[in-house]
């Protein structure tokens, strides 16, 4: 492990219990609920913008994901948006399937306006989002996005874009993650490429950075720390699985990891990746 790659105590981790504020897509809604549970958090997936004014008073944080979209959606999440900066909740914005059209690049961009925490997608979405080409489709990423050329190309780029939105921190998963934060870039190597297969894993990822944030971590504690969990919890779920590995089977040891590895006081000291300062 890298020490500078958190910045505090990870033994703090998920001590709190947060309630976190989902808008989000019916196909991962179910994953995210129970993986925000385990993890100590609380959720609540209340998107009607009429009780908005009474609900932002009584939310720790908000994830807001793009993965179903609609005119309703676009409302919904635009309004959350500018509550949770009007009171002040940490916000993670997950910007799926930013490369399909470019009405959702342009409502992340809108969004950055707000001072969101965190802006998280795969490596092809965020290249996409800074308009750098890419093979991407949809709301899957590509290999060759995840080229060491690639990664730091887009670092590059996701780093002048901070210029512009200084209060916000990047993070574009991956085989390799790159997380784009106070003007440093930060490589993170933990995972399994079993984690790529089941649906709604970036999405989780997403909602334990909104958990952490919500618990007073930093931004980078929580989203170095929030990747790598997850990253390790899938490490440790394929170690218990018989090959050939089945994803049902694996899906269920990850869970089971996600909801009591923090328990363990040294899940930490296996994070993988390197700083490169500004």
């Amino acid at each position: 492990m890298t020490t500078a790659l958190l910045t505090g105590t990870p033994s703090t981790f998920f001590k709190g219990s947060p309630l976190i504020q989902c808008i989000t897509n019916e196909i991962t809604c179910e994953s995210m609920a129970n993986a925000l549970l385990y993890v100590n958090s609380k959720p609540i997936m209340a998107d009607d913008i009429r009780e908005f004014p009474e609900l932002f008073k009584q939310i720790d944080g908000v994830l807001l994901n793009l993965g179903q979209f609609s005119v309703a959606r676009e409302e919904q999440i635009s309004q959350a948006s500018h509550y949770a900066k009007e009171h002040g909740k940490p916000t993670v914005i997950d910007s799926v399937g930013v490369s399909v059209s470019p009405l959702r690049r342009k409502l992340v961009i809108e969004l950055l306006k707000n001072e969101p925490e965190v802006v998280k997608g795969n490596t092809s979405e965020l290249r996409h989002l800074v308009g750098l080409a890419s093979l991407g489709r949809g709301v899957d990423g590509h290999e060759s996005d995840q080229e060491k050329e690639a990664l730091l190309e887009l670092g590059k780029a996701l780093g002048q874009l901070q210029k512009k939105y200084p209060k916000t921190t990047f993070l574009a998963t991956g085989k390799v993650d790159l997380i784009v934060v106070e003007g440093s870039l930060i490589l993170l190597e933990n995972g399994v490429p079993e984690l790529d297969q089941l649906t709604g894993t970036g999405d989780v990822v997403g909602a334990i950075i909104a958990s952490l944030l919500a618990q007073g971590e930093t931004i980078q504690d929580s989203t170095v720390g929030a990747v790598s969990y997850f990253n390790r919890c899938g490490e440790r779920a394929k170690e218990k699985c018989e090959e050939p590995i089945g994803l049902e089977s694996f899906k269920y040891h990850l869970y089971n990891e996600l909801s009591t590895l923090y328990q363990r006081n040294d899940w930490w000291t296996s994070i993988k990746g390197v700083r490169y300062e500004s």
